[in-house]
């Protein structure tokens, strides 16, 4: 059994239902210790003062806000729980939604909700109910000292909770779009639907896998057992200098990959009627007589 993060109460409406929060990511990145090169000693790093270097524990450190410019308002752990909120171990629904009202950019992190103790039926209840609604629920609730926005949904019969980003945290894209807006040629519109078209398919998670661990963890092991290890040359992508070109070879391309998918046995010949075979052996057993 996972160990719960944090455990509180669904509250909507009227209605309460006790769950436990756990984790639904499992991260597989590598980590890596900081050495000294010529012995691997492991590097510690320890909180000192910037003026004196010296070393400084943690009864002296203090939380600090930087209002201005070298000016700090110091608060201690008692004053920053004033700004905690009543009921923090509450998850409020406050709206139902489509979840294609949702833009993607805003999930940050997705946990499983479980039913705490005897609270397994009002649990169910609300994971059908909004399976057969069709809708999320926006809900907030407090988690790691601070305020979240979270989307409520359903995933086989389980209950999910997608932490998501106010909108104030969202940045728009000023500065990163194009200053002006070129035009598209419409051939070159054509054949990049087109090519967009010949790719699609359906998704599935498991296609897909850290090609950059696996590759990480076969150079580690090369170095474990003493090979030398060459870094590849970089490759360099630059737009294509014939666009109109590229689109057309890029299709070619794909529709070659799409005819090599079809299963191989849409081009095999069908095999023969049951009279044709009977005819045939009986017409070569008269061959054969003769």
């Amino acid at each position: 059994m996972p160990r719960a993060l944090w455990s509180g109460a669904i509250s909507f409406g009227l209605v309460n239902a006790p769950v436990r929060m756990y984790t639904a990511i499992s991260e597989h990145n590598v980590h890596f210790n900081m050495l000294r090169a010529k012995d691997a000693e492991r590097i510690h790093y320890r909180k000192v003062a910037g003026s004196s270097g010296r070393e400084v524990s943690d009864e002296q450190i203090v939380k600090g806000y930087e209002v201005s410019d070298g000016e700090y308002i110091m608060l201690t752990e008692d004053e920053i729980a004033v700004a905690r909120l009543e009921g923090d171990k509450v998850i409020e629904i406050h709206d139902f939604v489509a979840r294609e009202e949702i833009d993607p950019i805003v999930l940050e992190r997705t946990y499983y909700l479980g039913p705490a103790e005897g609270a397994e039926r009002v649990y169910s209840l609300l994971a059908q109910a909004l399976a057969e609604s069709g809708l999320v629920g926006i809900a907030t609730f407090v988690f790691h000292d601070r305020d979240q926005l979270a989307c409520l949904r359903e995933k086989d019969g389980a209950l999910l909770l997608e932490r998501m980003y106010f909108a104030d945290e969202i940045r728009d894209s000023d500065g990163i779009l194009p200053d002006r807006k070129r035009s598209v040629d419409k051939r070159e519109l054509k054949l990049a639907v087109d090519l967009i078209e010949r790719m699609k398919g359906t998704f599935d998670h498991s296609n897909y896998h850290d090609r950059y661990r696996e590759r990480l963890m076969a150079v580690i092991d090369k170095k474990r057992k003493g090979k030398t290890i060459t870094a590849p040359k970089a490759e360099k992508r630059d737009a294509p200098s014939d666009l109109m070109a590229a689109l057309e070879a890029s299709l070619s391309d794909a529709v070659e990959r799409s005819k090599a998918k079809k299963p191989a046995a849409a081009t095999r010949r069908k095999p023969a009627k049951a009279g044709t075979r009977k005819r045939t052996a009986k017409s070569t057993r008269k061959k054969t007589a003769k």
